[in-house]
């Protein structure tokens, strides 16, 4: 006999090697939460209809939570007692689905198993803030080129986040194609707005306003997590993803494994002496598991909050007005992103005379190409060092005219 499915339960239920793992609720018959060998929970509802025994996913967890699941569980089995299949109408209206339907199933199918923590926290970010909100009650076969393009020009005040959300909607149409949905994509052949190369980096002053910044954050665990980011150049997942048996140091350096790096490769990282005080201000006493736990016992997943937070205490923000239902809303969007900490830890040592060679190898890179977007800086270095020369030369022009 199962005990009732609350909050407290899911989160104490473990991942099986292999398969599944199923817990059944007390009270609503064949209710239950199931969470697979890959971490994924859902609820389900097991049932038998015209002598078929069928199990049905209601949804997923955190998506959707308990108490809307019980209710949809406790809907479903009236339906089924008058007759209804909900497998069956659920097959039935795959066949009509909605841009809403293609999202979760994007995301279900390609997007979780395929892509980066980052990538994927992007792409529902944009799903969930503009395509299912405008776009995601329309049939597959009712979204035209026209409202592909009406949305794509409603944020043609940010076009490099307009060109992204086109090409999402277009990887995911041609995904529907493939998976026999639809047989036709929308956001192909589109224009995209002309897009400003992004070379920003932090100023010596905009660093001190960040640091200033980030010294009042409430939440000085984030707050650690961005200055980290800023003191190595590290990327956010490596950051994130990092744990205390990782650091050395005794010889100062940082182990990045390859399963956290992008490259796919181990990278040891020479730490600088700010970087080494904080580590060592932030360790623990048992020194173990992630430098960066997140309210679930793992480690913290994203920094968008506490980055958009500093960015606008930092003056580094546009706003945006939206009308809501509940009135008028301020939105914040930061002109820089958190990669750009990355660049703004390379251009400062490129600009100060650091080889283009060395800043590679600290960045992790493996090509040399990726490393010589910095190179018109390490050019200005030299042109201010071969200018020093110049003033000698005629600094000694002008002493030897006057002997």
């Amino acid at each position: 006999m199962g005990k009732r499915i609350v909050e407290k339960s899911i989160k104490k239920m473990d991942s099986p090697e292999q398969g599944n793992r199923i817990e059944w609720d007390s009270e609503i018959p064949g209710f239950g939460v199931r969470v697979t060998a890959g971490g994924v929970t859902s609820f389900i509802l097991d049932y038998r209809i015209f002598g078929r025994q069928r199990r049905y996913t209601i949804g997923r967890y955190p998506e959707m939570k308990v108490a809307e699941a019980r209710a949809e569980a406790g809907e479903l089995r009236a339906r089924i007692r008058d007759g209804h299949d909900p497998m069956e109408e659920r097959n039935k209206s795959r066949l009509e689905a909605t841009l809403g339907d293609l999202a979760a199933e994007y995301l279900e199918r390609y997007a979780i198993p395929n892509k980066r923590a980052t990538s994927l926290r992007n792409d529902r970010q944009m799903i969930d803030n503009i395509i299912r909100p405008r776009l995601g009650k329309l049939r597959l076969k009712a979204v035209g080129k026209r409202d592909i393009e009406a949305l794509h020009l409603s944020l043609n005040g940010r076009p490099y986040a307009a060109n992204r959300l086109l090409a999402l909607l277009s990887k995911m149409f041609n995904l529907a194609i493939e998976w026999k949905l639809t047989a036709d994509n929308p956001a192909r052949g589109i224009r995209r707005f002309q897009e400003e190369k992004r070379e920003r980096w932090l100023t010596t002053k905009e660093i001190q306003q960040f640091r200033e910044a980030l010294d009042s954050y409430p939440d000085q665990n984030a707050a650690n997590a961005l200055r980290l980011l800023l003191l190595t150049g590290s990327r956010e997942g490596e950051v994130l993803k990092a744990e205390w048996g990782q650091f050395d140091f005794q010889v100062g350096v940082w182990t990045k494994p390859s399963h956290n790096t992008k490259q796919k490769r181990v990278e040891h990282i020479p730490l600088s002496g700010p970087a080494l005080k904080l580590l060592k201000t932030m360790m623990p006493e048992d020194a173990v598991g992630p430098l960066f736990p997140g309210a679930n016992g793992g480690a913290r997943v994203s920094l968008r909050r506490p980055w958009v937070q500093a960015c606008k205490a930092c003056g580094l923000v546009v706003a945006e007005t939206l009308k809501g239902k509940r009135g008028t809303i301020t939105r914040y969007h930061p002109t820089v992103r958190i990669h750009d900490l990355r660049h703004s830890y390379a251009s400062h040592l490129v600009s100060n005379g650091v080889s283009l060679q060395i800043v590679g190898k600290l960045l992790g890179h493996t090509q040399a190409s990726t490393t010589m977007r910095y190179a018109h800086l390490q050019n200005e270095t030299l042109r201010a060092a071969t200018n020093r020369f110049g003033e000698i030369y005629t600094e000694a022009k002008v002493l030897s005219s006057g002997t």
